[in-house]
């Protein structure tokens, strides 16, 4: 006589074999997810930090005003490389540098921490001077093991 259809064991059996599949799936997942937000970070400061060299050289070159002597060409503050900044010369043409101020993936804000050009390299502060560089507020650690916010 011959028996059709699993029996109890066979059931457990390949249940258990699923959940050990699952299992080395999730953390692969985890990572994935996790990989492509660190692609959108540094796409987003790429974006920025582009617009604020962009700004540098139009300002350096003299095409749009300065600002005081702290700003030392840089802008005063991201807002103003989405609103732009009147071109010298021309009565109402602006030059914008960014459409909107990305958002950061790893806060899921668009605030981003701010340097001046006279602030130390690895400071948390902003002197609010001008806008030199920009970095995540993102206190967690990359795959790579560097802070987010060393980027």
């Amino acid at each position: 006589m011959r028996k059709r259809g699993f029996t109890y064991i066979e059931l457990l059996v390949a249940a258990t074999i699923l959940a050990i599949l699952a299992s080395a799936v999730v953390p692969f997942l985890k990572l994935t997810v996790k990989r492509k937000k660190e692609i959108q970070l540094r796409r987003a400061l790429r974006e920025i930090r582009t617009a604020i060299d962009h700004y540098k050289e139009l300002s350096d070159r003299g095409v749009i005003p300065k600002g005081g002597p702290e700003t030392m060409g840089y802008p005063p503050d991201l807002d103003t490389l989405v609103e732009g900044v009147r071109i010298i010369g021309t009565v109402n043409r602006k030059v914008r540098f960014l459409r909107r101020i990305p958002v950061d993936p790893m806060t899921g804000k668009a605030e981003w921490g701010l340097r001046s050009a006279q602030d130390d390299p690895d400071s948390t502060t902003w002197g609010g001077q001008n806008v030199y560089d920009v970095y995540s507020l993102s206190e967690g650690t990359a795959i790579d093991g560097t802070k987010y916010k060393d980027w």
